[in-house]
């Protein structure tokens, strides 16, 4: 047997954590000496506090130690490290976007003499026969990943589709950081019968919709909202109104290089307060429908 001091040399781990697992129950000494009340370790015991010191350098708290130790069969014990395998990928992709963000953020303070600008032009959007899905995503992260069952579901039934006459529809009244409330649109030659939720129907016409393009990554759109507050700002005859609408023409599956995606971010107007406001008002009215 040996004492703490001993057994902390020969382990390479400090009497400070031997006395703190000791407390949280997660690394017991094999007994107490009851006439000193020393702490007594065995060599058997080794094994068992390198698997602690493995698990907790690898990111697992204590009570995710004891829960580890306590696998009652190999099964289960790989489950658990799979489950934490998973959790720490999530956690290097949150801090990967947090990366992106401070870059974004410096370039923000310092003040960008590259600032890029925004042409806004009004379409008329007419009605479209779609086949569309509408659920509740975690974020719009999670939006590709909705794609890939549109896409599923009309490849299985033999649905004819066009690429470049897909959108998304924003229904949320506000900006969401999670729980978006999204429908995926993809135009169709004709409708059928609504199925295992996917819905066959025509879209609503918009008469105003001012629309602009955003050409590289996909962090430059939110300049591109920052441009479409200047310009609404400016053209007070036109209001916000109905659900926000955003297509890809050029994204991850169709370009490689993040600086030629094109997004095409449309926003629904409200009709202007008179004729003599349109004819007069400093924009582009572009006929051209999407």
């Amino acid at each position: 047997m040996f004492r703490i001091g001993e057994f902390s040399k020969l382990t390479q781990v400090t009497v400070r954590m031997l006395r703190h697992y000791d407390q949280t129950g997660l690394f017991k000494p094999a007994q107490i000496d009851p006439m000193t009340g020393y702490r007594m370790y065995s060599a058997e015991q080794i094994p068992v506090l390198n698997k602690i010191i493995y698990l907790r350098d690898s990111g697992f708290q204590i009570s995710e130690i004891k829960e580890v130790l306590h696998a009652e069969s190999p099964f289960s014990l790989t489950e658990l490290l799979d489950k934490k395998y998973t959790a720490i990928l999530k956690t290097i992709e949150t801090e990967k976007i947090r990366l992106k963000k401070i870059e974004l953020a410096k370039k923000e303070v310092l003040g960008s003499k590259n600032e890029l600008h925004y042409q806004v032009s009004i379409k008329s959007i007419p009605s479209f026969p779609v086949l569309s899905i509408r659920k509740i995503i975690p974020d719009y992260y999670s939006e590709g990943d909705l794609w890939k069952i549109l896409s599923s579901f009309a490849r299985k039934h033999h649905i004819s589709t066009a690429d470049d006459n897909a959108f998304s529809i924003y229904h949320d009244i506000e900006y969401k950081e999670k729980d978006v409330d999204v429908e995926l649109c993809v135009r169709v030659k004709e409708l059928r019968k609504t199925s295992d939720g996917f819905t066959f129907r025509h879209t609503d016409p918009v008469p105003f919709m001012a629309c602009t393009m955003v050409y590289g990554p996909f962090s430059n759109i939110a300049g591109a909202y920052q441009s479409f507050a200047g310009w609404l700002q400016k053209n007070e005859q036109f209001q916000m109104s109905g659900q926000n609408r955003q297509i890809v023409h050029r994204g991850p599956w169709n370009e490689h290089n993040p600086e030629n995606f094109l997004v095409e971010i449309q926003i629904p107007l409200k009709p202007p307060l008179s004729a003599f406001h349109l004819s007069n008002a400093p924009f582009s009215l572009d006929p051209h429908i999407v």
